[in-house]
């Protein structure tokens, strides 16, 4: 209660005012796919234009780029300041009505609240704020290197997952690990196993369970257990895991609860569980809300996915495609864009992760010339077609495919994964052998 009283009183503490072009030399962007032991250039893009065209496309939306960082300034400072306004007040609202299940309308309007306050916290602000949006203004509380936010994943471990591989490494079979989250089938590309039968009621679980299955994701034991991370990294991101899961349980689901004793000679005994239902619940409404957002955003049918090599040595203007062709936009009105942390304009924050969320929509103007001049596809569509598409790919994904080099156990599958790490590694070492002669 005192952490919470100390937030509220900071966040409605006087700041100084921005001057005009902080944001001008901000930079958060994550880099392009280079191979120092290949000078061969990436094929991604050429479908639609040339290398010299790729590279004016590059050069086109970095002027976009550029021409918003100059923009920022006390406008989108008070932007964000209002939004955690909003979100404390929600909390505190949402806090008063799960205290009164006496009243159950009040009770459910606090649960409500208490979910909103979560939605704006996990996407709007936390997700935003650690992607270093606000950096340029210098405030301590927006920091993205020290932000923590109010979900079960440790804020250091999802930005390495999320900022860093994920944003580098968009939609790269074997460098993205976000491609089906190690569970589903979400791509021809992907291997089919067994337990891709499931992809639908695996996906449910997950959508009920997202924080959990976010922090799951970040402590990478596929990784390690491939040796991948050393032990070390991976004991340390055990650690922060089970710290911050003991944090989180221990507020919601047990601190809360606690405090609704003093309702028991009032209401009676099952008011602490009414308060832990609250709870329950308003994580429950989050996380499903933060997975359609998320899956809506990364996983319809038309998502295109690359090879590594394909990928490798890349100008700007193909990293730009990259990130165009592998995502997808969710249209909506003004509030709705709001609680999704602006993340139905996926598209945009693919191309500008750095860039305050709340520009997108004037960013998409200039980013649909651009695919119009250049003719390329810009997935967009309502929540309910964006959902249905997901649906139908993991319906279809969990078949097993006739062609048995689809099937990541069979001989044939095997077999082919093995030659192409001989073929890897063979051109890895004559890549070598000119540095180790000379």
């Amino acid at each position: 209660m005192a952490a919470l009283t100390t937030a509220i009183a900071r966040t409605f503490k006087k700041n100084a005012p921005i001057k005009p072009h902080s944001a001008s030399r901000h930079n958060a962007a994550p880099l392009t796919l280079i191979n120092p032991d290949s000078e061969k250039p990436a094929t991604i893009g050429l479908d639609y234009m040339t290398y010299e065209q790729l590279d004016e496309f590059g050069r086109e939306l970095d002027t976009v780029r550029q021409r918003v960082l100059d923009d920022l300034g006390q406008k989108d400072a008070d932007y964000i300041r209002r939004v955690i306004r909003l979100h404390k007040g929600a909390e505190v609202l949402g806090r008063i009505g799960v205290f009164m299940p006496f009243f159950w309308p009040a009770f459910v309007a606090g649960i409500v609240l208490l979910a909103v306050a979560k939605i704006l916290d996990n996407m709007e602000i936390g997700h935003n704020v650690m992607h270093g949006q606000y950096d340029w203004m210098n405030d301590p509380m927006i920091d993205g290197a020290r932000y923590e936010w109010d979900n079960i994943a440790p804020a250091q471990d999802w930005k390495h997952g999320h900022n860093y591989i994920h944003h580098t490494y968009t939609n790269i079979h074997g460098m993205d690990r976000d491609i089906g989250y190690n569970m589903f089938r979400i791509d021809e590309d992907q291997p089919w196993y067994a337990t891709h039968r499931f992809n639908l009621p695996l996906a449910f679980i997950l959508m009920l369970v997202f924080e959990w299955g976010i922090m799951y994701h970040g402590v990478e034991l596929d990784q390690y257990l491939h040796g991948k991370i050393t032990k070390e990294d991976f004991e340390g991101r055990k650690k922060r895991a089970f710290r911050k899961i003991r944090k989180q349980v221990f507020k919601d689901y047990i601190a809360w609860p606690v405090l609704g004793l003093a309702l028991v000679p009032f209401v009676g005994w099952w008011a602490p569980l009414a308060i832990l239902g609250a709870n329950i619940a308003a994580n429950v409404i989050r996380n499903v809300w933060t997975f359609l957002i998320i899956f809506c955003g990364h996983f319809p049918a038309e998502v295109q996915t690359f090879a590594e090599e394909d990928a490798q040595n890349e100008n700007r203007g193909q990293w730009y495609v990259r990130q165009l062709l592998g995502s997808a936009n969710i249209s909506g009105h003004a509030p709705f864009h709001v609680m999704t942390g602006n993340l139905s304009y996926q598209i945009e924050h693919h191309l500008f992760p750095d860039i305050p969320a709340r520009r997108y929509p004037e960013v998409a103007e200039d980013v649909k010339l651009l695919v119009q001049k250049y003719g390329l596809q810009y997935n967009t569509g309502r929540l309910s077609k964006q959902l249905g598409s997901v649906i139908r790919q993991l319906a279809k994904l969990g078949h097993k495919p006739s062609d048995p080099y689809k099937i990541g156990n069979s001989p044939e599958s095997k077999a082919l994964r093995r030659a192409k790490r001989e073929e890897t590694a063979r051109r890895l070492q004559e890549s070598r052998a000119p540095q180790l002669t000379s």
